[in-house]
């Protein structure tokens, strides 16, 4: 069976090509055009069939849920009320990372419970392993890495973060400009680096790409080249051994798409604002224009608790300047494991960001909303206000905790109402009334 970008090139409009066309209004060939070019990707996977999300080039800037279990917490019905959780709040994808339990389990029920694209991490699951089986994660077969990479994608994974930039250059690269403030902060990331040390060996992820691209390929799921020397510190943006692992990452979609592979790239974590833009142009640029899959980017590294906030500052100027999916941070970002109300909490600040982001981004037809609750305000049409909400059952609740004595105002002002008093004003004047 052919992949999307397959398809694309060779002229024909699938299916997914036209739900994606129809829900962002754009026109079917120019969907198949840039899918065709690698600029947008459609995640999905022969054996399971999930939504058509488009993420790329003139499209809408998607949201992504992380959820997973972790080695303190283990419980696979909360991950499947999380997965739910993310689905109803407006999430467009979800990664699936757990590390702790039945992975194989775990995984299965996520995929089970939304018909969102689902992604992953192949290398937790096989560095859990490998720890089971041998006592030492170092201990990995490639191998068993590979065989693990296909029974996921037979699972139906729709994309997957594989860690395909690290090698032994960008390793010396990290050791020559001596660490970090922050450290390393990608649990694939450092797993991959401890494993090369320890066999003073060349990533097989790298070295044997083509394995790895002829494996998605075959399920057509999209390769997400991670990024496991991503900054996760504010002063270690953009340092050597960041941008030598984005430079790979770029060369290797370049690579995977003439192999028919669709390829996302993955950007940093941590990023002041006076860098979003820079960071997202040098990608493009060198990528020769593949989608990017902002990691938040968190702002300011001073805001424990309130992360989400810190990310979608950051995800906005991202998707401002070309960003194509974001991933969600939750309040508990570098405190604990998110719970559904994090969950929740982190998708909504995402897909506000996102949304003021292609404000900017499209500006000629991406404001019109925003005029017509402007007009909804001003003539305090209560009903159009909640219909142009992004989040209209929020918005119902706080106002019906908080009930005015006149109906058509809120408790901010109540009788002091600004809306209503410039309304009578100027009806007046348009009649030709004394003011």
């Amino acid at each position: 069976m052919k992949t999307q970008i397959e398809i694309a090139r060779e002229g024909t409009i699938s299916p997914q090509m036209m739900a994606v066309a129809a829900e962002e209004h754009v026109s079917p060939d120019y969907v198949r055009q840039m899918v065709a070019e690698g600029k947008i990707v459609i995640p999905g996977n022969h054996n399971r069939k999930p939504r058509a999300v488009g993420i790329g080039k003139g499209l809408r800037t998607k949201v992504n849920a992380s959820i997973g279990t972790s080695s303190d917490i283990i419980d696979y019905e909360a991950e499947v009320r999380k997965a739910k959780a993310a689905q109803e709040a407006g999430a467009d994808t979800l990664m699936e990372l757990s590390v702790g339990g039945d992975l194989d389990r775990v995984r299965r029920e996520v995929i089970a419970a939304v018909d969102l694209p689902v992604g992953n991490v192949p290398l937790y699951q096989a560095f859990c392993e490998a720890a089971r089986k041998y006592g030492d994660p170092n201990k990995l077969d490639p191998e068993m890495l590979f065989d693990l990479i296909e029974k996921q994608c037979e699972d139906g994974m729709a994309f997957m973060a594989v860690h395909c930039g690290i090698n032994l250059y960008t390793i010396e690269r990290l050791k020559r400009q001596g660490y970090r403030y922050g450290g390393l902060v990608s649990k694939g990331g450092v797993s991959m680096v401890a494993w090369m040390m320890a066999n003073r060996r060349e990533n097989p992820l790298y070295e044997q790409f083509d394995r790895v691209t002829s494996i998605l390929r075959k399920y057509d799921t999209v390769l997400s080249l991670g990024n496991g020397l991503r900054a996760g510190a504010i002063h270690d943006s953009s340092d050597r051994a960041q941008i030598q692992e984005l430079l790979i990452n770029c060369e290797l979609a370049e690579l995977g798409r003439e192999m028919g592979c669709q390829m996302l790239v993955e950007g940093p974590g941590h990023v002041p604002l006076d860098e979003v833009e820079g960071n997202i142009q040098l990608q493009k640029r060198m990528s020769g224009g593949a989608p990017y899959y902002m990691l938040g980017p968190i702002s300011t590294d001073v805001a424990p608790g309130f992360d989400h906030i810190t990310a979608a500052i950051g995800a906005a100027q991202s998707s401002r300047y070309g960003a194509d999916l974001i991933c969600y941070i939750t309040p508990a970002e570098h405190l604990a494991l998110p719970n559904e109300e994090d969950v929740r909490q982190g998708v909504k600040a995402a897909k506000i960001a996102a949304y003021i982001g292609d404000m900017n981004k499209y500006p000629e037809r991406g404001r019109e909303r925003d005029k017509e609750m402007s007009k909804a305000r001003r003539d305090l049409d209560w009903q159009k206000q909640f219909e142009l909400a992004l989040f209209p059952e929020d918005a119902r609740a706080i106002r019906a905790s908080r009930t005015p004595e006149d109906e058509a105002t809120c408790t901010m002002c109540g009788d002091f109402c600004a809306s209503r008093g410039a309304g009578k004003l100027f009806a007046a004047d348009l009649r030709g009334d004394k003011i």
